[in-house]
C-alpha cells in the first residue's frame, strides 16, 4: 500500500517537473533566436574572466534561449581553434554573412596583418569610423580578426643624438600605406590557392557562386565539378571558366571576378624595429610590409631597400624620393614568399644653421654638399651662402673644410660630416637710419638721400613735437666703434648751416621736446565713479577731470574739493620745506566750482573730492536664536546697544538661555593689523616659525564675550556693549552639558552638575593627561567670555573646560652645549695661568 502511494507520489512530481520542464523549454525555443553564435562566444569569455565556473555559465546560456545542441557546436568550435581564433573567425563569418546577406556587397575586405599600438588598439591610417571589414555595425576593436603586431613606439630613431630626416615615416598613425582593396583587379594579377572567386551568369540563365580556390588550385562549380585555375592570370581564368561554361550556358553571358584575394607570406629581415614573417594582403606594397614591421630602426638605411623573389634581387627602394618627390620607385606589389632586407646606412651626414630643415639626413655614396642643401630644403633667408662650413673626421683628429658655392656640386660627403651654415653679418650696405620725431622713422637707401636735409624731407619732415635745436648724428668708425656729430637741424633747414653729408649706416636721432618726453597726467582720488589717473591736457579744469572720471559718487562732498600741485623750480639752487601746493574749491550741483572758474590743472595735479561727513550706508547686523523675530537688521544709531538689538527682534523666548548668548565679531582693518603685528613680535621673541597669516585668515571671526543677562536688566550700562556692523548676536538654546577637551585621558562630553569643581569634570574625562599643564587649564563660557580654571571657578550650562599642553622643547640645544663648552675652556686656561703664577 505504501509503496503503491510513493508511485503515484512520484508520478505527479514527474508530471509537474515534465510540464515545467515543458514550458521552460518553450520558452528557451521561443527565445533561441535572441542570442548568435558571436553572442554566446563573447558572454562565455566575458563569464570566465568574471571566474564564473561552468556549469553556472551553462544554467545562464540556457536562461537566454541557448539549447544544448547550439552550445555543443560551439564547444567543439571553441575547443579546436582556441578562444581568441575562435571568436575571430566567428567575428569575421558573422561579419560577412550580415554584409553579404543584408547589402549583397561585392566590396573586399582587408585580410593583412594590423599594427597596434600599446593598448592593443589599431592604429588605422585613415579616418575615424574606419572598418576594414565593411562593417558598420561593430567598432574596430571588436570586429577586426587580422592578425596584430604590437610595436614599441619607444624605439630610439637617434644617430648621435639627432633626429634622422624621414626615419618616422613608418611610424605615423596617419600613414600606413594600406593598400586599397577595392581597385580593379590588376591585369597581372594571378589566381592562387586562398583567393575567393565570384562567377555570375546572367542573361537567359542568372546564378552567382562565390568560390574559394583550394590548396590544389581548382574550385568546384555546382553541376561541373572541379576547374583548376591557379596560376593563371584573371584574364586567361575568365577565359577558362566561359570555356568550361560555356555548353551549359549558351545564352548567357559567364564572368569571374576576383571576390576576395588571399594573404600573402612576407619576410621582413634586417635593421627594422620587429624583423619576421608577416601575413599581408595580396595588394600589399613594399612600404607598408615595412610600416608593419615598425619602420627602421636606429641603423636601418631608407636609401637601399632591397626587396628578393625567387632568390633574385627584384628592385631597389629609396624612401627619400617617396618623400621628397612623391614618387614610388621601387614601391611594388609584393607577392608571396617575397622577402624584403633592409641594410644599415652608409652615411648620415648632420646640417646645422641657415636651413630651412637642419636635421640629420641619410646620404648615398656619390651626393653632395648641394644634393644635402636640396634635401634641408635650401638656403633660408639669413643664410651666408657663398661658402658652408664642413667638420669630418679623419683618423684620429678632425678635419674642417671651407666648400664655397661652385664646390658644393661637387664635394662628396662621408659618413658622420657635420655642415654648418652660417647667418649673414648683421651689417647693412648703402643704408642709413632716421630716428625720433619724424614721421617715418626707419631706414633708407643712401642713394639719393646724400645729405641730412634731403634725409629729413624724405621721411616726411620733423613732427610738431620736435626739439630741432639739438639732433645727434651717429657715425661708425673703420674699428665699428661710433662717433657723435651734433646738428642744428633748425640752422640746416633755414639753410643758415652746411648741410652735412651721410656716409654708410649712418645713424640720425632727432629728440621730441623735453615736456614730452614723459607722458603727462592728472591724478582724482575719493568720491568719483572711476578715481585713477588720466591723461592731462590743456585748459582742463576740475569739472572736466570729475566728469572724464565719470562724476561724483553719491557720498561726494560738494564743501570741499582740494587740489595738490607739485613744486617744480629748475633754477632753485637750495632746498625748500614746500614740497606741494594745495588748492581749495567747493562744488555746486555736484559738478560746478563755486568761486574762481579761471582755475586750471596743470600737468601731474591731483585732485581729492572728500567724503561728505553727512553720508552714511546702512549698517546691518544679525540676531539669531531663540528670539521672537530673527534675522537682519539695520542700526539705526551710532551707539546702537545689545538691548536695542533683542528689543528690535521683539525679545526673548522662553526658551532662551540668555546667559549663554553670544557675539560674534569679525575683525576690521585695524583689528587685523594689530593681530598680524602681535603674531610677528611673538614669533620674534619665541624664534619659531608661527604662520602668522593663518591666524588671520582661519579667525577672521572672533567672539566678544557679553553678559545678555545683565544688559537686559541695566540698559545702557558698560555690560550692554555697543553693536558694529557685521555682528551677529546669537541667543542659544538652554545646554545642560560641559565639554572637557585638550590633554586628557579621554576628552568627553558630560551632563552639567550644579556645584561641581572643574577638577571633578576633568575626572569625568579620565583625569589630566601625561602632558597635561595643569596649572593653565581654562574655562570657555557659552558666552564668549574666558577664566583661568581655579577651585572657586563657576562652572556653568554649556561651558567648556580645556587643559592645555605642555610644550617640548629641549632646554640644551647645540648652541647652548657650544657655549658653556667654550666658556669652560676659557675658565680652565684662566686656572692654568693662576697655578703657573703661584708657582
Amino acid at each position: 500500500m505504501q509503496r503503491l502511494k510513493r508511485k503515484i507520489v512520484v508520478e505527479k512530481i514527474i508530471r509537474r517537473l515534465f510540464l515545467i520542464v515543458s514550458l521552460f523549454v518553450g520558452v528557451l525555443t521561443a527565445g533561441a533566436q535572441s542570442m548568435s553564435d558571436l553572442e554566446i562566444l563573447e558572454f562565455v569569455q566575458k563569464e570566465r574572466k568574471a571566474g564564473t565556473d561552468q556549469a553556472q555559465i551553462f544554467i545562464k546560456l540556457m536562461q537566454r534561449g541557448v539549447d544544448a545542441k547550439q552550445l555543443q557546436r560551439l564547444k567543439k568550435l571553441y575547443d579546436n581553434q582556441g578562444s581568441s581564433s575562435s571568436l575571430k573567425s566567428l567575428r569575421l563569418t558573422t561579419s560577412s554573412s550580415s554584409s553579404s546577406s543584408s547589402t549583397n556587397s561585392r566590396m573586399r575586405e582587408s585580410n593583412g596583418s594590423v599594427r597596434v599600438d600599446d593598448e592593443g588598439n589599431p592604429l588605422y591610417s585613415s579616418m575615424d569610423g574606419y572598418n576594414p571589414l565593411g562593417s558598420s555595425e561593430y567598432e574596430i576593436n571588436d570586429l577586426d580578426t587580422r592578425p596584430n603586431v604590437y610595436i614599441k613606439d619607444s624605439m630610439n630613431l637617434l644617430v648621435n643624438g639627432k633626429q634622422v630626416f624621414g626615419r618616422d615615416i613608418f611610424n605615423k598613425r596617419t600613414l600606413s600605406f594600406e593598400p586599397n582593396m577595392n581597385i580593379p583587379t590588376p591585369s597581372n594579377y594571378v589566381v592562387g590557392p586562398g583567393d575567393f572567386v565570384a562567377i555570375d551568369v546572367y542573361g537567359a540563365s542568372q546564378k552567382s557562386q562565390k568560390l574559394e580556390v583550394s590548396p590544389d588550385g581548382t574550385v568546384i562549380v555546382d553541376g561541373v565539378g572541379p576547374i583548376h585555375l591557379a596560376g593563371l592570370s584573371v584574364a586567361a581564368a575568365n577565359a577558362k571558366i566561359k570555356e568550361q561554361l560555356g555548353s551549359r550556358y549558351s545564352n548567357s553571358r559567364i564572368q569571374l571576378t576576383v571576390a576576395q584575394t588571399r594573404t600573402i607570406t612576407v619576410n621582413v629581415m634586417g635593421e627594422v624595429a620587429a624583423p619576421g614573417t608577416y601575413t599581408l594582403s595580396a595588394f600589399a606594397s613594399v612600404f607598408h610590409a615595412l610600416y608593419i614591421a615598425g619602420g627602421v630602426n636606429g641603423v636601418g638605411t631608407l636609401r637601399n631597400i632591397k626587396v628578393y623573389r625567387n632568390g633574385r634581387q627584384l628592385t631597389v627602394v629609396d624612401v627619400y624620393d617617396y618623400i621628397l618627390n612623391g614618387r614610388l620607385t621601387g614601391n611594388i606589389r609584393l607577392a608571396d614568399n617575397d622577402v624584403i632586407v633592409v641594410g644599415p646606412y652608409d652615411c648620415i651626414v648632420d646640417i646645422a644653421g641657415n636651413v630651412k630643415r637642419p636635421m640629420a639626413y641619410e646620404m648615398k655614396a656619390n651626393e653632395s654638399v648641394a644634393t644635402l642643401l636640396k634635401y634641408a630644403g635650401g638656403f633660408s633667408n639669413k643664410a651666408y651662402r657663398e661658402a658652408v662650413r664642413l667638420n669630418r673626421t679623419a683618423g684620429d683628429h678632425y678635419s674642417a673644410y671651407s666648400v664655397s658655392e661652385f664646390d658644393m656640386a661637387e664635394f662628396r660627403l662621408m659618413d658622420g660630416d657635420s655642415v654648418t651654415v652660417d647667418s649673414i653679418l648683421d651689417r647693412y650696405e648703402n643704408t642709413i637710419t632716421v630716428r625720433g620725431a619724424v614721421f617715418h622713422p626707419g631706414k633708407y637707401d643712401l642713394d639719393g638721400t646724400t645729405t641730412i636735409r634731403s634725409l629729413i624731407e624724405r621721411s616726411g619732415g620733423l613732427t610738431e613735437d620736435a626739439f630741432s635745436a639739438h639732433a645727434m648724428l651717429y657715425r661708425m668708425k673703420p674699428d665699428r666703434t661710433r662717433k657723435v656729430i651734433s646738428v642744428d637741424v633748425d640752422g640746416l633747414l633755414a639753410g643758415t648751416v652746411a648741410d652735412i653729408a651721410l656716409e654708410n649706416e649712418d645713424d640720425l636721432y632727432i629728440p621730441y621736446r623735453l615736456e614730452t618726453m614723459s607722458r603727462r597726467t592728472l591724478a582724482i582720488h575719493g568720491e568719483v565713479q572711476f578715481p585713477g589717473i588720466y591723461d592731462y591736457a590743456e585748459d582742463e579744469t576740475i569739472e572736466d577731470l570729475i566728469l572724464q572720471a565719470g562724476g561724483p559718487t553719491d557720498a561726494t562732498s560738494t564743501a570741499k574739493v582740494d587740489v595738490s600741485r607739485r613744486i617744480s623750480d629748475p633754477a632753485a639752487t637750495s632746498s625748500d620745506k614746500a614740497i606741494a601746493q594745495t588748492f581749495s574749491f567747493s562744488l555746486k550741483n555736484g559738478y560746478v566750482v563755486d568761486g574762481d572758474r579761471s582755475f586750471t590743472l596743470q600737468p601731474y595735479d591731483e585732485v581729492y573730492v572728500r567724503k561728505s561727513p553727512g553720508y552714511h550706508p546702512q549698517r546691518n547686523v544679525q540676531v539669531l536664536g531663540e528670539v521672537l523675530f530673527e534675522g537682519t537688521y539695520s542700526l539705526p544709531m551710532k551707539n546702537t546697544r545689545l538691548s536695542d538689538a533683542i528689543k528690535a527682534a521683539g525679545g526673548v523666548t522662553a526658551e532662551a538661555y540668555v546667559r549663554g548668548a553670544r557675539v560674534e565679531r569679525l575683525l576690521n582693518p585695524d583689528e587685523r593689523f594689530r593681530v598680524q603685528t602681535l603674531m610677528k613680535m611673538a614669533q620674534q621673541q619665541t624664534g619659531r616659525g608661527l604662520d602668522t597669516t593663518m591666524v588671520t585668515r582661519t579667525d577672521s571671526i572672533y567672539y566678544v564675550g557679553i553678559n545678555l543677562d545683565k544688559a537686559l536688566r541695566n540698559p545702557g550700562s558698560d555690560d550692554d556693549i555697543i553693536l558694529r556692523e557685521g555682528d551677529r548676536l546669537v541667543v542659544p538654546e538652554y545646554n545642560g552639558t560641559v565639554k572637557i577637551n585638550g590633554n586628557v585621558m579621554y576628552p568627553n562630553t558630560v551632563a552639567y552638575s550644579e556645584g561641581k569643581g572643574y577638577k571633578w569634570y576633568v575626572n569625568q574625562a579620565g583625569g589630566f593627561g601625561n602632558r597635561a599643564k595643569k596649572s593653565r587649564t581654562y574655562i570657555l563660557y557659552q558666552n564668549g567670555t574666558v577664566t583661568k580654571a581655579k577651585s572657586s571657578s563657576a562652572i556653568e550650562p554649556g561651558c567648556e573646560i580645556i587643559v592645555p599642553t605642555k610644550t617640548s622643547t629641549p632646554t640644551q640645544t647645540i648652541a647652548n652645549i657650544g657655549s658653556i663648552g667654550t666658556s669652560m675652556a676659557t675658565i680652565v686656561t684662566l686656572l692654568v695661568s693662576v697655578m703657573n703664577l703661584l708657582k
